[in-house]
């Protein structure tokens, strides 16, 4: 089963592609059903609200990623410390890495889930999706025909 050592591994990989190599966009998509321990959710939390999730690299593993990243931050102007290299490499994280988060909204889960970890709703957006009527179904597909 998918486990906190998973999700921990995963994110972690999710950091290094999106502040690192290559420092591309990515998404993390995650439902509620995959959300096995509520732990889970200390970890999104904090990644939603600061991007900073304490504990997910080791000092070593931080400084390997800094001086991956140093030059890049030299071109931007960031000063040569572990600090300033530290934030450099979160706003690389919160500019690439984004999170879906599918969540059913029948039952109290999810209201529950968003007051025990509000950046689940006040750092994100939220979309709530309804079936959609026939006629505006076939509308959408005779504008994208006739186009």
């Amino acid at each position: 089963t998918y486990g906190m050592a998973d999700l921990k591994l995963d994110l972690q990989l999710m950091y290094v592609k999106a502040a690192v190599k290559p420092g591309s966009p990515h998404a993390f998509l995650l439902t509620d059903g995959q959300i096995a321990d509520e732990k889970f959710l200390v970890f999104l939390n904090d990644f939603l609200a600061s991007g900073n999730i304490p504990d997910l690299f080791a000092r070593e593993e931080y400084d390997s990623h800094f001086g991956a990243i140093r030059n890049l931050a030299k071109a931007a102007g960031v000063p040569d410390d572990r600090d300033a290299l530290f934030q450099f490499f979160l706003d690389r994280v919160r500019k690439n890495l984004h999170l879906v988060l599918c969540h059913s909204p029948v039952g109290d889960a999810f209201r529950i889930r968003g007051r025990k970890f509000p950046a689940l709703i006040s750092c994100m957006v939220v979309d709530e999706f309804h079936p959609w009527p026939r006629d505006a179904l076939t509308d959408v597909g005779n504008r994208f025909l006739a186009e």
